[in-house]
Parts: structure tokens; C-alpha cells; sequence
């Protein structure tokens, strides 16, 4: 599932679910270095894999997702092999690439407690990349099969957007996108992943090839679930009267109390 709050809290709760990986998400979340560290810290003690998502494929920026110790890295928007490539290079210490050399100051090698950790970091770390246009898929097989990337994620909304289909994920034609892009993966012998929230997309795209599949995420879980609560015990009895006030029965034990009856909405 994804971890979308930027709540070392809520990641420590996540990651002790039983769940087996966690997303820390560095794109469309409230997460900057100090928050995603804090997270890895919180979830280090629990046997599930973090996968840390940059915003973007930046040099700069995953060299310092890299220093924190992130060995699971998913880089968005990749759109073709040569992007891949670079992404690839991004990661690795010269000569085979440009990730800049700081590993004394780093958490990734322990502050150099980690023996011939320059000589060694690429085989700590796990490089995916995101499929998620229509231009991604096109290029699919070149990009699974580009050296130094070791796993494909395909999103469907982003993948949904470019094709015409703006928030609909299960469009047919979107689908059958996604099935390419496992296709193309398991082809070129790497693990796909999925974003599916819908169970019956998680399910076909598993049945499909797919080896890991994001279900849920956590602000979604609690929206939802607050919401339904807030559905029960209130309900049709909770709407606001002409003057701004909640109305309230007597059904539920959050009816007529003094902190529902003094509740304001803002924005």
C-alpha cells in the first residue's frame, strides 16, 4: 500500500500489518528528506519492503534519496529507454554513472560502517521505473530491457490521462495498456508492478503476470473509513441547519454532544 501522509506514525502502523510493501511517496505526498527518513526509521523495525518514490527522475534528487538509505527507489514519468538509461546512470557511482560520492556523511553506507560500500551500492539497490503514459507503453519492451533497471510500476491514472481517458482506469483500452506493459516486462524477464485500488483490476492484472500489486493507501483508508463513520452515527441527522449549526438526534453517541453542537467547517 502506499503511504501517502508523510506520518512516521502511520508508516510504522502500515509496515506492521502484515502487509509486504510499503510506498513512501515522495510525488504526490507532503514528504520532503527529513520526513521519508523518518519513515524508513519507523518501518526498519518490521519485515515489509519500503519502496521510496522520488517526485522526479532529477540526478540531484536521487542521489539524496540514495544517501538516506532508500534501497528500493521508483522513479515516475519515465517515458522512454534513453530516459531509463540516465535514470540508471543516476544511481550508480562513475565510471558507470554520475551519482555523486558522499558516503562518509551518508546513512546508505552507515557512515562508511558498511565494508567497500562504493564497490558495492549497486547491488543494495533495487531501480524501478514508472510506465505510465501512452508514449511509456509504446516503448515498453526497450525500456524492461534496459540494463540497471530491475522492475517496471505502471499507473494507470497517469496512463488513463494520456490516452484520453482522465480518471478512468478501468477504460477497456486502458487496460489492455497496462497488460502490454506486464507483457513487456515479464518478457524482458524483470517484476511489473501495478497500482490497481479496484480489487477485481488488482486481481486481473496478478493473473496477468503482474508481481506486486499496490492496493490501498492510507489517507484513501482513513477517508474512507471516517467518512462511513461519520455515515452511521450521523448521517441525514448530521446535515447543517440554514443558521450553519449541525443538527443532531438522539440515535448515536456522537448525537447532541456539546463538541458536535459547537463544530464549524472551514476550508
Amino acid at each position: 500500500m502506499w503511504v501517502c501522509s508523510g506520518s512516521p506514525l502511520v508508516a510504522e502502523i502500515a509496515a506492521g500489518s502484515g502487509l509486504d510493501w510499503v510506498l513512501i511517496d515522495g510525488e504526490h505526498s507532503p514528504n520532503g528528506l527529513e520526513s521519508i527518513l523518518a519513515q524508513l526509521q519507523a518501518v526498519a523495525a518490521y519485515p515489509v519492503s519500503p519502496v521510496v518514490r522520488v517526485p522526479y527522475g532529477d540526478t540531484v534528487v536521487i542521489k539524496q534519496f540514495l544517501d538516506l538509505g532508500v534501497q528500493n527507489l521508483l522513479v515516475p514519468m519515465v517515458d522512454s529507454a534513453e530516459q531509463a538509461a540516465g535514470i540508471v546512470r543516476a544511481v550508480r557511482y562513475p565510471t558507470g554513472g554520475v551519482r555523486g560520492v558522499g558516503s562518509s556523511l551518508a546513512r546508505a553506507s552507515r557512515w562508511n560502517r558498511v565494508d567497500d560500500y562504493l564497490a558495492t551500492a549497486s547491488s543494495t539497490i533495487s531501480l524501478f521505473v514508472q510506465v505510465e503514459s501512452a508514449a511509456a507503453v509504446g516503448d515498453v519492451d526497450a525500456i524492461a530491457a534496459t540494463p540497471g533497471v530491475d522492475g517496471l510500476f505502471v499507473g494507470p491514472a497517469d496512463l488513463a490521462a494520456s490516452m484520453g481517458h482522465l480518471g478512468q482506469q478501468s477504460h477497456p483500452e486502458v487496460v489492455e495498456a497496462v497488460l502490454a506493459s506486464i507483457r513487456g516486462g515479464v518478457a524482458a524477464g524483470v517484476p511489473v508492478g501495478v497500482n490497481a485500488f479496484v480489487p477485481a483490476d488488482a486481481e486481473r492484472y496478478l493473473d496477468a503476470g503482474a508481481s506486486f500489486v499496490a492496493v490501498g493507501a492510507d489517507v484513501a483508508l482513513l477517508a474512507r473509513a471516517s467518512e462511513a463513520l461519520a455515515d452511521r452515527f450521523i448521517g441525514a441527522n448530521g446535515a447543517a441547519d440554514a443558521a450553519g449549526e449541525p443538527t443532531h438526534g438522539t440515535g448515536g453517541p456522537a448525537t447532541g454532544s456539546s463538541a458536535g453542537s459547537a463544530a464549524r467547517q472551514s476550508y
